[in-house]
């Protein structure tokens, strides 16, 4: 999981650097219509309807593993394989991981709450019948002790 979060980090970094470049370089472009006139620049008479900058910023897009489309149909996000396109944005399988986490949690707090259950009704029914773990403790060692005796009289 980290490393598809640094993955991330590293692709939006790169991104933001790419848009740097490209948007400097967009504006050198922009002022090297600029007339120059024996060493001196002039500036050229500008339109009045200038087309304005426009930012448009893509998603990195990745290629779903046949888990992560386990992952996008369990999560509930698509219905059937087929409908799961080429490519998912990493917010969409983040979305969808956090989703199966929360089940998976869900399904680990319902089974410790049975767990606990199960062993109080375990005990009660050991109390029934007069069991303790000191009363089978020194069972254990009483059985261990006469067959150390056994072994020292055959010896």
């Amino acid at each position: 999981m980290g490393s598809l979060r640094s993955l991330r980090q590293a692709a939006g970094s790169y991104f933001r650097l790419y848009e740097r470049g490209a948007s400097s370089s967009l504006r050198l472009m922009r002022n090297s219509n600029l007339k120059r006139i024996n060493g001196y620049c002039a500036k050229p008479q500008e339109s009045p309807k200038a087309p304005p900058y426009t930012y448009s910023h893509r998603v990195p897009l990745h290629k779903p593993t046949h888990w992560e489309r386990k992952i996008l149909i369990w999560s509930g996000r698509f219905k059937k394989e087929d409908e799961i396109p080429e490519t998912v944005s990493f917010e969409m399988l983040d979305t969808a991981k956090n989703k199966i986490r929360v089940k998976v949690s869900y399904a680990m707090i319902a089974l410790t709450v049975a767990g606990c259950i199960w062993m109080v009704i375990e005990g009660k029914k050991a109390v029934k019948r007069n069991e303790s773990l000191t009363s089978l403790n020194l069972e254990k060692k009483a059985r261990l002790r006469e067959e150390a005796a056994m072994k020292a009289k055959t010896e």
